[in-house]
């Protein structure tokens, strides 16, 4: 990974952009699955279907670069990319290791489109195949070990891709308890990313959803998801906060499909549709602890929380320890850091033996 600071400009310009239209949810003024349908209304309206092929592969020239990780413009894929370290890459140039019906047999040989909801749950109908807001591009051979497989936390892997995504038996406790079939996870960094692609879906197409048998789903149009999965995808929407990645998504699709993922725009709308995670420490940490301003154009941070806090760390993209703080004084619940240098950082914070993890930007 390169520790490239013009990087870091650039997410700026995008974050400073990537906002939606004036007035765009205006509408969206309820709460519970009043809300949801709201915002439904709001993300089909205007949707423009730019088609399967290759018309997801054009969006992904814009939507899925890499000026993230290695800043070398290649294809970000979720399924190979590691967030520290080097990785096989795809480039879009010449349409270099895009599926063309060969290879695929081993990772890193072809990329193609990865549907985060199967395409055999909606049997391949329109618009839901070509909806770029839940299909990503993907390693050809990690999408095949996937196959229509629901996403959970393996207890035990039966196989593990390159960058460490896992597809084994689920972890029947904890935040995962209730279901123990087959799931596939990918890595940490990425967790909240396909949460919020599965619950932009759940909105987008509520009108239908009920009609689908997946493992995931219960077959109604108001909640959605088993207790099991929504839990899943709400202690993941928490543990892995929007990326500046995603924001950046999120306006590429957006210019193209003219519609938007809210819950990236607006995270609070998971909670006021579908709660809070039950038995997750880290949520109950992330909860009560704030970090603001973020991004921050002064080099200060501030960060607020309702607990004392054991360790405060400032950590890298690669994973650098740039500044530790063993029990920190907090006044009014707060603490603030100084003189921080221009970058993009993980604040892991430690509190009675759980801890959580923000990603910061310092411009």
């Amino acid at each position: 990974m390169k520790n490239n600071y013009s990087l870091f400009l650039l997410l700026f310009v995008f974050i400073a952009v990537a906002q939606p239209p004036a007035g765009y949810y205006n509408t969206a003024t309820g709460t519970g699955y009043a809300l949801k349908t709201q915002l439904a209304t709001i993300i089909t309206k205007n949707y423009i279907d730019q088609g399967y092929s290759p018309g997801l592969y054009i969006t992904y020239e814009t939507s899925d670069i890499d000026l993230f990780y290695e800043n070398d413009g290649s294809v970000l894929d979720i399924y190979t990319e590691k967030p520290i370290g080097s990785e096989c890459q795809f480039s879009y140039k010449n349409g270099g290791g895009r599926d063309d019906g060969t290879l695929g047999n081993n990772e890193c040989e072809r990329y193609n489109r990865e549907h985060i909801v199967p395409q055999s749950v909606f049997d391949g109908a329109t618009p839901m195949q070509s909806d770029a807001h839940f299909v990503l591009p993907s390693d050809k051979h990690v999408n095949a070990q996937r196959g229509d497989l629901p996403f959970g936390k393996v207890n035990v892997a039966n196989w593990t891709s390159i960058n460490g995504t896992k597809r084994g038996s689920n972890l029947n406790s904890g935040y995962s308890a209730g279901y123990s079939g087959t799931v596939f996870e990918p890595i940490d960094e990425f967790k909240g990313d396909v949460a919020r692609c599965i619950l932009y879906f759940a909105t987008r197409y509520e009108d239908v959803v009920a009609g689908y048998d997946y493992e995931m789903f219960n077959n109604t149009s108001t909640q959605v998801f088993t207790d099991t999965f929504k839990n899943i995808l709400l202690t993941w929407n928490a543990q892995d906060p929007v990326s500046p990645r995603e924001i950046r998504r999120n306006n590429a699709v957006f210019s193209r499909q003219k519609n938007r993922n809210p819950y990236i725009d607006n995270n609070s709308y998971v909670a006021k549709i579908w709660g809070s995670p039950l038995g997750n420490s880290e949520y109950e940490i992330s909860s009560k602890v704030s970090v603001f301003p973020n991004p921050t154009n002064n080099r200060s941070i501030n960060i607020q929380s309702e607990n004392s806090l054991d360790t405060i760390e400032l950590i890298t993209l690669n994973g650098q320890l740039i500044k530790q703080i063993k029990n920190p004084v907090l006044q009014n619940n707060l603490f603030r850091m100084d003189n921080l240098s221009q970058g993009f950082y993980f604040l892991k914070l430690t509190s009675g033996g759980q801890s959580v993890t923000k990603k910061v930007i310092v411009n």
